[in-house]
């Protein structure tokens, strides 16, 4: 199988009570994809731009990672995008500092012929509007398309957005998007009624409290892995992402049972994320340490009890 990602490919400066990181590479495409690297090997394919400030070696490090960059533009003479921010004490809540759009500004991807066909798309958070552009410019419809959008886009480009919601299979995003979204306080309840505009399938991300997946009258809930320090927050949702959908793609079953799998496995690659600055710690995972997150996961939820 093979996976299109669509996103960005970033400049992050982040500030937490633990420390501040510089500027590093970020992006919704970037965590979108390493982390699905882990899954499907060598046939993942990133669409985004950047500036000629982005380093080469970033550029290597896709490569290095199975992930093909021949839909990656490169502005001469601009700047790639850039975010500025500083998380509260919490962990869960932070301040915008600074957003330069800069070659975001007038993002227009035209996929090349081919990226045309194939089998999974993930429609990182963009503008409504470019993602279903995108999925327009596909020859077939994607087996899965999965798309991630935020509060923003309910703000400011609410008509496009739900004419895209419209065009998923999957929509990702989290709890309080998933209130404003639907204007229901209750979780299950506004899952149901995003289910009626057009997606087969909801995950709402919950941060520290872990994942829920509806589908029909069908509800998964995953718990987040209570860890000894979360470091970083940002890119914990995309790597999640990245996750769910590589798994997906790397097994192609499209099952209820196996979307759950994929629910932990992406999980597991977002508890990792956390845990340092930035991409440094979903850029090199051990495949043994993966494997032992997941055994973490399943002795979390797995128990026995007698009810006779």
């Amino acid at each position: 199988m093979s996976l299109l990602v669509i996103g960005t490919v970033a400049f992050d400066q982040v500030e937490t009570p633990f420390g501040a990181s510089g500027k590093i590479i970020g992006g919704a495409a970037t965590y979108v994809s390493l982390a699905a690297s882990y899954f499907l090997k060598n046939n993942i394919h990133l669409v985004s731009v950047v500036g000629d400030d982005f380093p080469q070696s970033g550029i290597e490090n896709f490569h290095r990672r199975g992930i093909g960059t021949e839909g990656l533009e490169i502005k001469k003479g601009e700047k790639s995008f850039f975010w500025h921010g500083r998380y509260r004490a919490d962990m869960n809540s932070r301040d915008t500092l600074e957003t330069q759009l800069n070659v975001l500004a007038d993002f227009n991807p035209v996929l090349p012929e081919s990226l045309k066909e194939l089998d999974f798309l993930m429609l990182g958070n963009l503008v409504p509007a470019v993602q279903k552009s995108v999925l327009n410019q596909m020859n077939k419809r994607p087996k899965l398309t999965v798309m991630d959008t935020m509060n923003f886009w309910m703000d400011t480009a609410w008509d496009e957005l739900i004419e895209t919601i419209k065009l998923v299979d999957v929509l990702t995003i989290n709890d309080e998007e998933a209130r404003q979204l639907t204007g229901e306080y209750s979780l299950v309840v506004a899952a149901q009624k995003i289910l009626t505009m057009g997606p087969k399938y909801l995950v709402i991300k919950k941060g520290e409290n872990g994942a829920l997946l509806f589908h029909g009258k069908e509800v998964f809930y995953a718990p987040a892995l209570p860890l000894e320090e979360v470091f970083d927050p940002t890119g914990a949702g995309d790597s999640f992402a990245g996750g769910f959908i590589g798994y997906l793609a790397a097994t192609g079953d499209l099952s209820f049972e196996n979307m759950k799998r994929a629910v932990i496995y992406g999980s597991a690659i977002a508890s990792f994320c956390v845990e340092k600055f930035g991409i440094e710690r979903v850029t090199d995972l051990r495949q043994e340490e993966l494997d032992a997150r997941i055994k973490e996961f399943v002795h979390l939820v797995q128990f026995d009890i007698n009810l006779a």
